[in-house]
């Protein structure tokens, strides 16, 4: 399992490390592992390699200059565009600086950087402009450069962080002012970050690589956050025994349906039954069809004729904002029933305080699934708010609100009661299209019925929806054009895949 870091902590260990290495160590130790990495992408002829490597003004910078004085050693043509730092450097920086210049290495004029970045066919490109503490946005002279190397189509490895990428939240730094480097590859030191791999991070890291530049377990903190991995659910998987029935496998009814919404509890209502639940039951707010030919097993029922205390309840989808689904929600919520909610049933709520009071208090288990725009609905806030930091909106939400939360998107968060997050880091953009949260609350009230404790049924719900866009997409499927339907049997091979290989 891979703990993640906040830049706090990462300072904080970095400090104590120092104090037990001679000065400079960790410096060169970063740099050792940046050009290990850019050796294991440089060809065999390394001596017909062009690695320009960019090194900015702090210690980011100094790992890069330690990177190029390797790489110019092991026969690589090494270009370096160095920006000076405007007061004194710090002592095992100027080091760096001077290991460089007596390396191969060749510097180049600054003042000529789009210029040198544009105008090789590089081999390789190694970021090293800015690192974890960059606090105000890339633009102007840098901006462009880190534009012009966007462009180029070379491998580009970023040491700790993409110049330009908030560690902590994935973020640009300074939003829509700032630029941040698109990496192939990342070389995060020490440990990993949550940044890396949510919001943004994931179109900008590329493939990240840890290298804790051998410090010692001891002066790492317990992580309140890591990245999801089966390792964290797979206890609760079971084989199904011969002498189960339906009763054995739980019982979910997926509430929503308003008029001219019918497809989207149909969509969570097959996904709960493909993923194992034993019974489900299709409740609609208006009226109810008589069956599903697709899915015929499905119960279809009128939301207002069902007793909410006899099964996990899936609230919200296609479910509307009248004035009778409200009164349908609270109804239901005052079950004593496990509970998902998403899509509308998320919009109520954030609407009313005593529906928000009602579900901080409820003592049965509950889920909650929301995209950015109803966090920042039941944050009150606005949806760039909530994407700038979604770690911390998703944790907010869950003290809030007492229940697990599920907050979609690029690197899904997870977030418990008690402030542990988790970023998942299966799916791809093939997610990207009306329906697929429908489906995954479908997924996470299934393996509520089943059984499985409202935490690890959201990490595992999150992994397996993610899993079935990449089985589609590595099977030539997608990533455009993949429907939300299509996810149902994909998902219901990767359930059964992890009840054989891990279930009691």
């Amino acid at each position: 399992m891979t703990p993640l870091f906040t830049i706090a902590e990462i300072r904080a260990i970095e400090h104590a490390a120092a104090q037990r290495l001679p000065a400079g160590a960790l410096m060169q130790r970063a740099g050792q592992a940046g050009a290990n990495e850019a050796l294991d992408l440089l060809p065999f002829t390394i001596q017909r390699a062009r690695v320009l490597v960019l090194a900015g003004p702090g210690n980011n910078g100094g790992d890069a200059l330690e990177a190029a004085a390797h790489l110019g050693h092991a026969g690589a043509q090494v270009t370096i565009l160095h920006f000076s730092p405007a007061g004194t450097p710090a002592a095992e920086r100027a080091s760096a600086l001077q290991r460089a210049r007596s390396s191969p290495a060749a510097f180049a004029d600054p003042a000529e950087a789009i210029k040198v970045a544009s105008g090789t066919e590089w081999t390789l490109v190694v970021d090293g402009l800015f690192g974890i503490g960059l606090k105000r946005p890339i633009d102007g002279e840098l901006g462009a450069l880190i534009g012009a190397v966007n462009a180029l189509a070379c491998p580009v490895i970023a040491l700790d962080v993409p110049s330009g990428l908030d560690a902590d939240t994935g973020a640009v730094v300074g939003g829509e002012t700032g630029t941040v480097l698109r990496a192939t590859h990342t070389v995060t030191f020490i440990g990993d970050k949550p940044g890396l791999h949510t919001a943004e991070g994931r179109d900008h890291a590329g493939i990240v690589i840890v290298s804790n530049l051998e410090i010692e377990r001891e002066l790492f903190p317990a992580a309140r956050a890591q990245l999801n991995d089966v390792a964290l659910f797979a206890h609760c998987a079971r084989r199904r025994r011969h002498s189960s029935h339906k009763g054995s496998n739980g019982s979910v009814a997926v509430v929503g349906g308003a008029r001219g919404m019918a497809g989207a509890p149909i969509l969570a209502s097959r996904t709960a039954l493909a993923s194992g639940a034993g019974r489900v039951y299709a409740c609609f707010i208006g009226e109810p069809a008589a069956f599903d030919p697709a899915q015929p097993e499905l119960m279809c029922r009128s939301a207002q004729q069902y007793d909410f205390n006899s099964a996990v309840m899936v609230l919200g989808p296609g479910m509307g904002t009248s004035a009778g689904s409200a009164e349908l929600l609270a109804s239901a919520l005052y079950s004593h029933s496990p509970a998902v909610l998403d899509a509308d049933a998320l919009n109520l709520v954030a609407g009313s305080e005593t529906l928000q009071a009602h579900l901080a208090q409820r003592g049965a288990p509950c889920i909650l699934t929301p995209h950015p725009l109803e966090a920042a609905r039941l944050l009150g806030m606005s949806a760039i708010k909530v994407q700038q930091d979604r770690p911390a909106a998703a944790r907010a939400l869950a003290e809030r609100l007492g229940a697990t939360v599920v907050l979609k998107g690029s690197g899904t968060v997870v977030a418990a009661r008690d402030g542990r997050i988790v970023v998942n880091t299966t799916g791809n953009p093939a997610l990207a299209t009306a329906g697929t949260g429908d489906v995954l609350s479908g997924l996470c009230g299934s393996l509520l019925a089943q059984g499985w404790p409202e935490w690890e049924a959201a990490l595992a719900a999150v992994w397996l929806h993610g899993i079935a866009a990449d089985v589609l997409v590595t099977e030539g499927s997608g990533p455009i054009g993949i429907t939300a339907s299509e996810l149902i049997p994909a998902i219901r091979t990767a359930v059964n895949r992890l009840a054989a290989q891990h279930g009691a």
